[in-house]
């Protein structure tokens, strides 16, 4: 009885054999040298990046790390998207004029005083740039508002113009992005801006944005005065401390019991 048992179980435990399509063949890839291209993998990681990158990020997660003092720390403050569009649209109205544009109407201008014609001696309104001269406009008090780039370097160039605009109470922005500063005045880069005057037509808009303006930044600086930034450790060294806060408190907890 005990051989025809065997013989039941290896039946019981023969499977059905699976049915290959004869249509497709099995062909395996071989990466090997001379082979098949191996597929597309991340090598991120492994790659070795140009040393101006690394200091960029090694400097940005350094910002993220140490605490950054309030005259620093105001520059993440930046003005929001809406307000911002807004304020640019407005800025591009008085765009400063370029070389050709300037060269025109010099020419034209001498041209009339040649055929002794009157021309207007008036100077267009225009956006202010340049540290030097948007120092000197808000020192004499002519200066209606003031737009300063978040991303100045070295930030020492701008860190102390908040507080002298505070000081004669001209009102002020922290923008992102110098290039767009620097794109309204014909330049690659501007550090900060200002305005003078504007037309009757824009003065409506121009309060309105002042207005907004005085709200986020100028009556919000009591709260920026005392808050310091950064202080933002890594992920592990998250980890680690919650971990060791979770156990103080559980010590705390069985001294109590």
């Amino acid at each position: 009885m005990a051989p025809k048992k065997a013989v039941g179980k290896a039946l019981a435990k023969k499977k059905p054999e699976k049915v290959v399509n004869p249509l497709f063949e099995k062909r395996p890839k071989q990466f090997g040298i001379g082979g098949a291209i191996p597929p597309k993998r991340d090598l991120t990681r492994f790659v070795k990046w140009p040393k101006v990158v690394q200091i960029q990020r090694k400097k940005r997660i350094l910002k993220q790390r140490l605490k950054v003092p309030p005259a620093l720390n105001q520059f993440t403050k930046t003005l929001d998207k809406n307000l911002a569009t807004n304020l640019f649209k407005m800025l591009l109205k008085y765009r400063p004029e370029d070389r050709s544009q300037k060269r025109e109407r010099l020419l034209k201008r001498a041209q009339e005083e040649a055929d002794g014609k009157p021309h207007d001696a008036k100077k267009p309104i225009v956006v202010k740039y340049g540290l030097n001269h948007v120092t000197y406009l808000i020192e004499q008090n002519k200066a209606q508002l003031v737009v300063i780039a978040h991303d100045v370097d070295p930030i020492e160039l701008v860190v102390w113009l908040p507080a002298l605009c505070r000081k004669m109470e001209i009102p002020y922005c922290i923008v992102k992005g110098k290039a767009r500063l620097g794109s309204i005045v014909h330049k690659k880069t501007a550090s900060v801006l200002c305005l003078t005057t504007v037309k009757n037509e824009d003065k409506m808009e121009f309060s309105r944005i002042l207005e907004a303006i005085k709200a986020n930044f100028n009556d919000k600086y009591e709260e920026y005065r005392k808050k310091w930034g950064g202080g933002i450790m890594g992920s592990k060294s998250q980890a680690k401390t919650k971990a060791k806060e979770k156990l103080l408190a559980k010590e705390a907890a069985q001294r109590m019991s």
